[in-house]
């Protein structure tokens, strides 16, 4: 008996949602080493996309959070490749902000961005997915936040607890043909992200971290590919936690320095 290499997506298509940087970046790179073809968005080109060897990733700009947009941007992707096997709805992020002063119309905008454009693209996707005969797999990027929010995240930390719920929601409606998951991810450390840990390159937040490390992009990457590969096809509606265990309890630091 023959086994195909489990992380072998060769032949098949793959859509990163912001995946021009940071986590997307890298979960894109990750899926063409592993022989897919991927298509990336944002809102803008950027000066460089995800590639391997000689292999480079696609580029559409795409507003998210438009309806049309988002169902274009998985139309293209088939009028490209095909097909499409593997949706990673990465796109998200929020600014802190004071919950009590804090804008209408920004939380509209947080909320657009990490919970409804997520649910937008997956529709497109699901609709493609549902005619292939072998589906497709559908990973969502959440955040720790949707568990454990801190301040000045309250809009966004609502919208993650919603993709959260959502990816169980849909993963009852689509199966079998699509499964769909949800990654919980912790403190990560990319450019983007550098100033909010600390002048001290977030050495005392990384105490609070029984890893002993914050997490690199890679490893949500692999955790996407497995989530997207046959290895998990008995996988659906599941939150995997990439947070490395958490964070230690503040009574715990307050009693052990």
């Amino acid at each position: 008996m023959t086994i195909s290499p489990p992380l072998d997506f060769s032949g098949r298509t793959v859509v990163v949602t912001g995946g021009t940087k940071g986590i997307g970046f890298v979960v894109a790179e990750s899926f063409l080493a592993a022989g897919a073809n991927v298509l990336v968005c944002g809102r803008s080109a950027p000066e460089s996309l995800p590639a391997h060897g000689d292999r480079t990733a696609a580029f559409r700009a795409t507003d998210v959070r438009d309806h049309a947009d988002a169902a274009a941007l998985i139309d293209d992707a088939v009028a490209r490749y095909g097909r499409l096997d593997v949706l990673v709805n990465n796109a998200g992020g929020s600014p802190d902000a004071d919950a009590a002063t804090v804008s209408p119309r920004f939380v509209e905008k947080i909320v657009a961005l990490n919970l409804l454009a997520p649910f937008t693209v997956a529709q497109a996707a699901n609709t493609v997915m549902q005619q292939q005969s072998d589906g497709g797999a559908i990973v969502n990027i959440g955040s720790v936040s949707a568990h454990d929010p801190q301040p000045g995240t309250a809009a966004y930390s609502a919208a993650k607890a919603g993709l959260l719920v959502l990816t169980k929601a849909l993963a009852l409606e689509w199966a079998p043909k699509v499964r769909i998951n949800h990654i919980t991810t912790g403190l990560i450390r990319t450019e983007s992200a550098a100033s909010v840990y600390g002048d001290d390159g977030g050495a005392a937040v990384t105490r609070t971290l029984p890893m002993g490390r914050m997490a690199v992009p890679s490893d949500i990457a692999d955790a996407c590919l497995f989530l997207a590969s046959a290895q998990a096809s008995y996988v659906n509606g599941a939150d995997l936690a990439v947070h490395g265990g958490g964070e230690y309890p503040a009574r715990y630091l307050a009693t052990h320095s």
